[in-house]
């Protein structure tokens, strides 16, 4: 669909996502995935702190071009589970894969899993994935396996941003399987391959999934003058390393949207900036400001993100989107902006954002959003409405009940003063949890000391 349609139908206030589905052109989607990014530490943010304000220009102008959400999260408080939920579009609790994939692990995220990619490619989508995948480490768990069409980057969830002499075959940078000679800095070969992908597929519509390894550590910025400049202020050694990945991020999230804009697809793509967990706090030097917790933790600093998004003609310039949103609701999203629906047998547990940007919040479900961690004996959380509700592993192991719309820092618990609140949300939760199976790996799995 044109701009011109597309801001005709908003001239005349009819809902853009109820007139896209009939488009001849599938939105192109280009979803740039950060690894333990701190929360203020992004310049679209209200809440940036002042050291990273101005170290971000290319991810703050798809603010800028469409809208940030105040309360995105994503399913998972660490890197694996994170991206298991993303990519299924459904809580990967439901499956087994709750805590991050050790290395090595002669399995992954389960094969009778489907990825949200297997289903893109059957509506005509050309998928890849750039960067670090952390699903699984045997041939039969790769990406190619898994529904992208292409794929550059690494099977485990870091390495370092420079050369190694004699890389592990898990941190090597593969294309389609095959390993590539060590060179370059990593982060800017993750963006060149994301730039050739949208070269040599722009005559389709694509689906691309930029994962990058930064900030996440070795603390290993760019070397050169052009980024030790603009980190100088930065006094703390850990902190003004970590400002100099986000930098290197930032210049190749550039290169990226340069190239949708040179090859004349920026009316027609949409594009996510998002995280995939909160920032590991002080020892990484990153910032969660105002968020209570860090990554792993289900306090809000481990879960909710940064989200900027934009498509010209569909999201209005400047747009600030306060509903409570989750990285599940990508796929939804993008099969309603292509005018395909949602088959209920897939069991997906997001849902379409297009309503939020039509003004039609009161059409987007109102819905209770869960998390846990390490199965029946580690923590678990739920957030509807104003309220978040943590229980197991809290400071004295009772519930904590939270009103976010005025203490998004979790310090006040009102559990006490609201028992029947407490009550119908544990019981939700109870609800939940019951759906749910056993850990595969790690803490709470039946190797750990649990069954059910």
């Amino acid at each position: 669909m044109s701009s011109f349609y597309k801001k005709l139908f908003h001239f005349f206030g009819i809902p853009i996502y109820a007139v896209v589905g009939n488009a001849a052109e599938k939105p192109n989607v280009v979803v740039l995935f950060a690894d333990d990014s701190g929360y203020a530490d992004f310049g679209f943010q209200e809440s940036v702190q002042p050291d990273m304000a101005q170290l971000t220009p290319h991810i703050d102008s798809i603010a800028k071009a469409g809208a940030r959400f105040t309360q995105a999260y994503v399913t998972g408080a660490v890197c694996s589970p994170s991206r298991a939920g993303m990519m299924t579009g459904r809580y990967q609790e439901r499956f087994g894969h709750e805590t991050n994939l050790p290395p090595g692990t002669q399995s992954g995220l389960p094969l009778k899993e489907t990825f949200g990619v297997k289903r893109l490619q059957k509506i005509g989508y050309k998928t890849a994935l750039i960067g670090k995948w952390h699903l699984g480490y045997p041939v039969e768990f790769h990406p190619n396996r898994r529904g992208y069409d292409h794929f550059f980057g690494l099977l485990q969830g870091s390495r370092s941003y420079y050369p190694y002499a004699k890389p592990h075959r898990d941190r090597v940078l593969q294309i389609d399987g095959m390993a590539t000679p060590e060179s370059g800095y990593v982060t800017d070969r993750l963006g060149d391959a994301a730039c050739d992908f949208i070269e040599q597929n722009k005559q389709d519509p694509f689906y691309l999934f930029v994962s990058f390894t930064a900030p996440h550590g070795p603390l290993e910025p760019r070397k050169g003058s052009y980024d030790a400049e603009r980190i100088a202020h930065i006094k703390h050694d850990a902190r003004r390393n970590y400002a100099g990945l986000i930098v290197a991020m930032d210049h190749n999230v550039g290169k990226v949207l340069a190239t949708i804009q040179n090859n004349g697809l920026n009316d027609n793509t949409i594009v996510i900036f998002t995280n995939d967990n909160g920032g590991p706090g002080g020892k990484d030097s990153t910032s969660n400001y105002p968020l209570r917790g860090h990554k792993g933790s289900l306090y809000e600093g481990g879960i909710r993100v940064p989200w900027a998004m934009s498509w010209p003609g569909v999201i209005e310039p400047g747009s600030v989107i306060t509903t409570p949103v989750i990285t599940m609701d990508i796929l939804p999203t993008i099969f309603e902006a292509g005018g395909e629906k949602v088959d209920p047998e897939w069991a997906l547990d997001g849902a379409s954002l297009l309503p939020l940007f039509n003004k039609l919040e009161s059409r987007f479900p109102k819905r209770t959003l869960y998390w846990r961690r390490s199965g029946l004996n580690g923590p678990i959380a739920l957030q509807e409405g104003k309220w978040k509700l943590l229980a197991r592993n809290t400071s004295d192991n009772t519930p904590e009940l939270y009103d976010l719309s005025t203490d998004i820092g979790e310090t006040q618990n009102l559990a006490s003063k609201n028992p029947k609140v407490l009550k119908q949300l544990l019981a939700k939760m109870e609800a939940w949890e019951s759906e749910l199976v056993t850990p595969l790996w790690g803490p709470g799995s039946v190797g750990h000391g649990q069954s059910n």
